[in-house]
């Protein structure tokens, strides 16, 4: 089940409101754990002993750590569960890549390959051992206490909002409200509007652009405009299918109490690599620079150990985002390549205008965003040959039939939906700050609903991940 999906509006979420704000204050995180585990077995109810059986695992060892006099053994507690969580991640979401390149490598020296059956990557395995994580290593440092509390540290773990795609919610953001959090109807109503703005973001625009770059990614030699009308649509897709789905996430978790961490804050308009990343899914950007570029050293050890912490910490990135092909390693390197080249860049005392330079920041992600999106390293050399113009100048018939008028409309409504009430709240007739700030979020959803009904459900980018 996905927020954009009828199924949810109008069963999940109508009937988990209801018994949510029927229970008592102090029973709220059952209904909530109840409801998140609801929503997870939707999709397959056997991976949800996977998630309970690493939120207890995260659980328990907080509370060793916190009982715990002896520092070494701490530590120890500390790492021994975080091995044991991202051996659940190598395996469900690697074991395939690396089995599958092995054998490449014997079959191409004429050996038998291994006999493999497919594994079946669980939704949120990535953001559940990102979260297990931060929490370990924030009780070691001491950042937070531990929860004792099984049940409330369950619901922050399995909390349906941020439980799929994000945002990365650490537990020292949501512990207070954890224990205590007062519903009210001013919050209530910024969270269906943040809600509904994020809809319309996936709905309208995303999954309108979703069949162009599908068709130009899967073009055998794309032309020079069959490469960047694609690459520029997946721009596009991939930032309001993520920040869409943020935007939902944030929305719910105000509905129930909950002030998540922002997650975007538009990354297109970056002046710099490093300010992109400053802007771009910026719960992940810090779960890295604080638990792994930090604990790599950081800055601390001089230049040379920066740049390769630099790499390290991006390219690990890069691999966590996928584990289907080696392009998402790829991608990382490209990133960590680029900050090594901002930072040496900007050291040494240069700089450029600012026109200049967000414009070779965007060329940068967009030419690292075709290998992120590519099916293979092939796929993502035949698109960057295309966009260089190895390919020719030409445009195939299928992407201008895919670039149908109606499919043109809809996204320009779309994106004049949402950016407009995303960014204006003002007086306008007589109307209210609130009241306006609502009306365009309210007949942009119901526009998005009605799309929706008549097309099938597209999953979120990063759904199964």
């Amino acid at each position: 089940m996905v927020f954009a999906s009828l199924e949810f509006l109008t069963l999940f979420l109508p009937l988990f409101f209801a018994f949510y704000l029927l229970t008592p204050q102090r029973f709220r995180n059952h209904t909530l754990l109840v409801g998140s585990w609801i929503f997870y077995a939707w999709w397959t109810p056997k991976f949800l002993i996977l998630i309970i059986a690493l939120t207890l695992l995260a659980w328990g060892a907080a509370i060793l750590i916190d009982k715990t006099s002896d520092e070494k053994w701490k530590t120890r507690w500390m790492a021994w569960a975080i091995i044991l969580n991202l051996a659940s991640l190598v395996w469900y979401k690697y074991t395939n890549m690396l089995v599958g390149t092995l054998n490449e490598f014997l079959t191409g020296h004429q050996m038998q390959p291994v006999p493999w059956e497919h594994v079946m990557l669980p939704i949120a395995l990535s953001f559940t051992v990102l979260h297990a994580i931060s929490y370990l290593v924030d009780v070691r440092r001491k950042v937070v206490p531990a929860q004792y509390d099984v049940l409330a540290f369950s619901a922050y773990m399995a909390m349906f909002p941020h439980l799929i795609a994000g945002p990365i919610v650490r537990y020292k953001v949501i512990d207070k409200e954890l224990r205590e959090r007062v519903f009210s109807m001013e919050k209530f109503s910024l969270g269906v509007r943040r809600f509904m703005i994020g809809f319309s973001m996936k709905v309208l625009i995303a999954d309108t652009l979703a069949p162009v770059v599908t068709l130009c990614f899967g073009l055998k030699n794309p032309g020079f405009w069959d490469a960047w009308i694609g690459c520029v649509a997946y721009t596009f897709q991939l930032y309001f299918d993520f920040a869409g789905y943020s935007a939902m996430a944030i929305g719910l978790g105000l509905m129930l109490g909950f002030h998540f961490e922002e997650n975007f804050n538009n990354p297109y308009l970056a002046v710099s690599i490093q300010d992109f990343w400053r802007r771009w899914h910026q719960t992940l950007s810090s779960w890295l620079r604080d638990y792994l570029y930090i604990s790599l050293g950081g800055n601390r050890y001089g230049i040379t150990r920066t740049y390769i912490n630099l790499m390290l910490t991006m390219a690990i990135g890069g691999l966590w985002h996928g584990g289907d092909n080696w392009n998402y390693l790829i991608w990382g390197i490209i990133q960590g390549t680029a900050l090594c080249c901002d930072r040496a860049f900007t050291q040494r005392g240069l700089s450029m205008p600012d026109y200049a330079s967000r414009a070779l920041t965007m060329l940068t992600v967009m030419l690292a965003w075709t290998v992120f999106r590519a099916t293979g390293f092939d796929n993502a050399l035949g698109m960057w040959a295309g966009q260089f113009g190895l390919n020719g100048f030409g445009i195939q018939d299928e992407v201008i039939l895919a670039l149908r008028p109606m499919i043109l409309l809809t996204f320009a409504i779309g994106l004049c939906c949402v950016v407009y009430p995303a960014t204006a709240i003002a007086k306008r007739g007589g109307l209210g700050v609130m009241q306006w700030s609502m009306l365009w979020p309210v007949l942009t959803f119901a526009y998005g609903v009605v799309v929706l009904a008549g097309q099938k459900a597209i999953p979120f980018l990063y759904f199964q991940f």
